[in-house]
């Protein structure tokens, strides 16, 4: 195995748009590939071998907002256009079910945070004391990690982004005492075992790893488990090459005057591959993956930090605290696991599910993750490639 290499800023090639929130409303994706790189920063440090990072990437051009509405409005996407790009079913689908986050070390201000992003967009309170949010430790308990002002923003992150997707979702964050592969799985089966829970989100990665010696934290059938592909461009990463999980790729996502309302092109950061470790699922053969073991990734969603996000994390870290636009497959791992809470169909499907039914996701045939030697692992292609699977969704029909 080997630590593929992090990237701590996104070439001009990859930032093939701006969201209209940060440009104005003369910004179109025609014009947005002449834009500058923007300045980025990764939430978390590299990890080290048997334990991952998170995939969170914070714009730092962009000075934190500290109060918005009324007075102002955040930069980054927030939930009307996130449902809108992949036509969900938000307002009226996902009540009674449970989206659990994983992630490492505590965040103190989660709660209160949820609460400010959520009423900025208008969306119902969800709290302890209404039912709607629940936090525990990975032994189901209250005795919460350290804080990591890091992983802190992952966590708003994560939580945002199932607001955004399925308001109605009761939301379920487990953290794990560290970011070791042991203590993530722990948090995981943790959260596969509290009742109503019908997705998992698991925004982090390392090195290629064997389902023999992890897998079986991963394997819930019954419930939804999604794995971000990675920030660091091709190369397979776990737990996104598990057999047993629904590996989720990036996009760039650029509002269009086409039929749609919306484009999208391959994330250059976005992690592909083939495991050396892991079997393939078996609904991917007739997909030309090139792969002969498990191929990286299944579908995918926004990750591109130039297309990012809206965020509200009170949790200083790195001097910036309030509202932030965010990256990454860190984005697109909760907005999958959302999208399958929203489908309502875990019980009965596995992952292979999305192989079977492709023709409800929107297909991404542009854009690069890398140089490869097979050229659908790292370059987006109608049908299935490594940046972006199967597409993104088009309503809840792949899940």
């Amino acid at each position: 195995m080997h630590l593929r290499a992090r990237l701590f800023g996104i070439g001009t090639a990859a930032l093939t748009a701006i969201p209209l929130a940060l440009l104005g409303p003369a910004a179109t994706a025609s014009n947005a590939a002449t834009l500058p790189a923007q300045a980025t920063a990764h939430s978390c440090a590299t990890a080290q071998a048997g334990a991952a990072s998170c995939n969170a990437i914070v714009r730092t051009d962009i000075a934190p907002l500290r109060k918005a509405s009324p007075n102002a409005t955040p930069s980054g996407y927030g939930p009307s256009s996130l449902q809108s790009a992949y036509n969900l079913p938000s307002s009226t689908a996902g009540a009674g079910r449970t989206v659990a986050i994983v992630d490492a070390y505590d965040d103190p201000t989660a709660e209160a945070d949820l609460g400010v992003y959520r009423s900025q967009y208008g969306l119902p309170a969800c709290t302890t004391a209404n039912g709607c949010f629940k936090k525990i430790d990975q032994n189901g308990g209250t005795h919460y990690p350290r804080t990591n002002g890091g992983w802190a923003q992952e966590i708003s992150l994560d939580i945002d982004m199932v607001s955004a997707v399925c308001p109605n979702c009761h939301i379920l964050l487990v953290e794990a005492k560290s970011a070791s592969f042991a203590d993530l799985g722990a948090a995981v089966n943790r959260a596969a075992a509290t009742p109503g829970v019908v997705a998992i989100s698991n925004s982090y990665s390392g090195s290629d790893a064997a389902d023999s010696s992890y897998g079986a934290y991963y394997n819930h059938p019954g419930i939804a488990l999604t794995a971000s592909s990675g920030d660091s461009g091709y190369g397979a990463g776990y737990p996104a090459s598990s057999h047993y999980v629904t590996a989720v790729g990036g996009t760039s996502l650029t509002s269009a005057s086409n039929a749609r309302g919306w484009t999208e092109t391959a994330w250059s950061g976005a992690g592909s591959g083939c495991s050396s470790y892991n079997a393939a699922l078996s609904a991917a053969a007739s997909f030309g993956t090139g792969c002969s073991m498990r191929a990286e990734a299944d579908v995918s969603a926004v990750a591109d930090p130039a297309t990012g996000v809206a965020v509200y994390d009170s949790t200083s870290y790195q001097g910036r605290s309030g509202w932030l636009v965010f990256g990454g497959t860190s984005v697109s791992s909760p907005v999958i696991a959302s999208v399958y809470a929203l489908a309502g169909n875990t019980s009965s499907i596995d992952n292979n599910y999305p192989y079977t039914h492709s023709s409800s996701l929107w297909d991404v045939t542009s854009g690069s993750n890398g140089t490869c030697p097979t050229s659908q692992w790292c370059n987006a292609r109608a049908g299935w490639d490594g940046p972006t699977g199967l597409g993104t969704p088009n309503g809840v029909g792949a899940f």
